[in-house]
């Protein structure tokens, strides 16, 4: 256990540091150590083990805490980091393929002392399971990438998938993958059974249920006197009813409750954080963000943003998209912006350290840009929407190549795309900040098809005006069009993660490098 007096957010601060620790799946939990002990012995049959099971039942907690009470070291790779077919090889190089990797970089002779190679939540991975090419696997790899050579070089997630059927073949280390929906994984297309029996021959698949009511309230009790705090039962036993089996929502009730509630936690204030904080319910989130915009109180921020059960990057997104409709001044939106800016390179930090206190300060430094970053007057209404660069439906642009050219082009994941570049071209593209359709720069210099400069700019592309405009942005493409694209794109479209192309497709292929 951490110190309590650390900003340390309570999940990773109370997160099982060995197996006396864990709590629930205790059949699972044997089936790990066994094929864990299996290669002190030697190679296995199955080289990988997959975990599945919804988020929050232990699964990465489970897996390292048997890794560190056998005194392994673990080369963890996890969803915020870039994982293409070179980033997947450049963590398992060393490990996979020899005895014992250690954290300095060197080799142990020790032949007993392994190393767990950990893939959290692999159903996040975008593409398909296309390999990627050799060479651009070699290009990405190397410390000194030429300038000719930099277009081939892979971004994103390309080849991720293949590199991990590649790497259960070939290892010489165990290797643990997580993932919370498998069918994610194995794709929702007809083939899905044969992509699952591909993963089931190189790694034991095993399915993680939730946690009993029993265990969560051992877990809350063992939180509450870390923290010295005492807890009426009734309180706790409503705590868990709220939380089915969730123990990273649990431990982030509890610490929610005692921002208020420091020394003791009775009844009364658990159902306030039932009543406010309903998890993955819309209509119970704007109530907690109208009175997170009206107090002007950074103790009671924290309390809300902590109340309304959103993490620190979404209450960021959240919080982006909804400043300019409730604040009227534009100090009021710069000081706003500074401070988010701050929170998502704090946040970013734990993704490079494991810093976990950045955690901490982005979260209260998005509620603080939505609260007292602006001492005007709120409205007696005003309009809350759902940002509309998360929702996950058939918007244009989404159902068009430009998440991936994008990606292509920056060298980023296509999550960082969506959440982060996407919704600051169309801010910059709309009308509302007098956007120009007319001006062709922005999508001529990132490579965009004309279906992609309609989808930046809002247009429907079945209107007789949209398709003119996709005329004339093709007949100034063609003009700035250098003469080794088509080769170029060629070569692109042969190590292209997706399996099918779109009807547009020749339209979203050809490029402009002039401004590369």
């Amino acid at each position: 256990m951490a110190e309590s007096g650390s900003h340390q957010d309570w999940t990773e601060r109370y997160r099982p540091q060995s197996t006396r620790e864990l709590e629930g799946n205790d059949t699972q939990r044997k089936r790990i150590r066994n094929w864990l002990t299996a290669w002190e012995k030697g190679v296995p049959d199955k080289r990988g083990m997959l975990l599945t099971g919804p988020p929050g039942v232990g699964k990465t907690s489970l897996a390292s805490a048997i890794a560190t009470d056998m005194g392994w070291d673990i080369v963890e790779l996890n969803a915020s980091d870039q994982r293409n077919a070179a980033a997947i090889r450049r963590a398992s190089t060393g490990s996979a393929n020899h005895f014992t990797f250690n954290i300095d970089g060197t080799f142990s002779s020790s032949p007993n002392r392994r190393t767990l190679i950990l893939l959290d939540e692999v159903d996040h991975l975008s593409g398909t399971f296309r390999k990627a090419s050799e060479r651009r696997i070699e290009a990405t790899l190397s410390s000194r990438v030429e300038p000719e050579e930099a277009k081939n070089t892979l971004s994103g997630d390309s080849g991720g998938k293949a590199e991990l059927l590649r790497l259960l073949e070939n290892t010489k280390q165990p290797v643990l993958l997580t993932c919370n929906d498998p069918m994610r994984l194995w794709g929702r297309r007809g083939q899905w059974r044969s992509t699952r029996d591909r993963f089931s021959r190189l790694a034991e698949i095993i399915e993680f249920n939730r946690v009993s009511d029993s265990a969560l309230r051992r877990i809350a009790n063992r939180v509450l006197v870390a923290e010295s705090v005492t807890a009426d039962s009734i309180a706790i036993d409503r705590l868990v009813a709220a939380n089915p089996g969730d123990i990273r929502a649990l431990v982030r009730d509890l610490e929610a409750i005692c921002v208020s509630s420091p020394e003791h936690i009775d009844e009364k204030s658990v159902i306030e954080q039932i009543e406010m904080g309903q998890r993955d319910q819309q209509i119970d989130l704007f109530p907690g963000l109208e009175k997170l915009y009206r107090t002007q109180d950074s103790r009671q921020a924290a309390k809300l943003s902590l109340i309304l059960d959103k993490s620190p990057d979404e209450l960021i997104a959240w919080v982006s998209w909804n400043n300019a409709s409730v604040m009227r001044q534009p100090e009021s939106w710069a000081r706003a912006s500074k401070t988010l800016s701050i929170a998502a390179q704090s946040l970013f930090v734990r993704f490079s350290n494991l810093a976990y206190r950045s955690y901490y300060w982005g979260g209260n430094l998005g509620s603080l840009a939505a609260s007292v970053a602006s001492n005007e007057n709120r409205p007696d209404r005003f309009s809350l929407q759902f940002p509309a660069f998360l929702k996950r439906g058939n918007e244009a642009w989404r159902r068009s190549s430009i998440v991936e050219c994008l990606a292509d082009t920056c060298g980023a994941s296509e999550m960082a795309v969506r959440e982060e570049l996407w919704p600051a071209l169309r801010a910059i593209s709309s009308e509302t900040l007098a956007g120009d359709a007319e001006n062709f720069d922005i999508s001529l210099a990132f490579g965009l098809s004309a279906s992609d400069h309609l989808a930046l700019h809002g247009l429907r592309a079945n209107l007789k005006t949209s398709k003119a405009l996709a005329e004339r942005y093709e007949e100034v493409q063609i003009v700035n069009a250098s003469p080794g694209v088509q080769d170029d794109l060629e070569q692109m479209s042969e190590d292209s993660d997706d399996e099918s192309e779109s009807e547009d497709s020749n339209d979203s292929a050809q490029k402009s490098l002039d401004f590369f």
